[in-house]
């Protein structure tokens, strides 16, 4: 259970968090932030195993205590808009590949304006947040 749990976790950064990913990598910490997370919910899992829950209830039920801080994924978010009020940048940054690379960027350039407001569940359909992004995202493009 504890491997295939680094291995979802693992997924899980790299879908909906590229930008920790990226700075795990550059600091060579990948595994040490994998078995550091996993191991803070094992306990979780043992009660759950000495419960007899099925495996698949375990998995969901850890996977959602281990990403609750990575909730809700400014890149997911950063992307969604880049996508629906600059489609045209968009659309350039994914046909020349650089989707990913450039959304890990505006995390970076945007991360003021997220922490401000904060960002968190629910945030994203603050219209005074998106604004703020939006101009933000105006300022990288130009």
């Amino acid at each position: 259970m504890h491997q295939v749990l680094k291995e979802k976790l693992k997924a899980y950064i790299l879908q909906n968090n590229p930008e920790l990913f990226t700075k795990l990598q550059e600091s060579l910490s990948v595994n040490t932030y994998l078995e550091d997370k996993v191991s803070k919910v094992m306990p979780t899992v043992l009660r759950l195993l000495d419960e007899s829950k099925p495996g698949y209830v375990i998995e969901e039920l850890a996977m959602a205590e281990i990403t609750v801080e990575l909730r809700p994924s400014r890149f997911n978010y950063l992307q969604q808009v880049l996508e629906e009020d600059f489609p045209k940048e968009y659309l350039a940054f994914k046909q020349a590949g650089v989707l990913t690379y450039e959304t890990i960027n505006l995390t970076e350039s945007c991360k003021k304006v997220l922490d401000d407001f904060p960002f968190k569940e629910g945030a994203e359909k603050d219209r005074f947040l998106r604004y703020a992004v939006i101009a933000r995202i105006s300022e990288y493009l130009n």
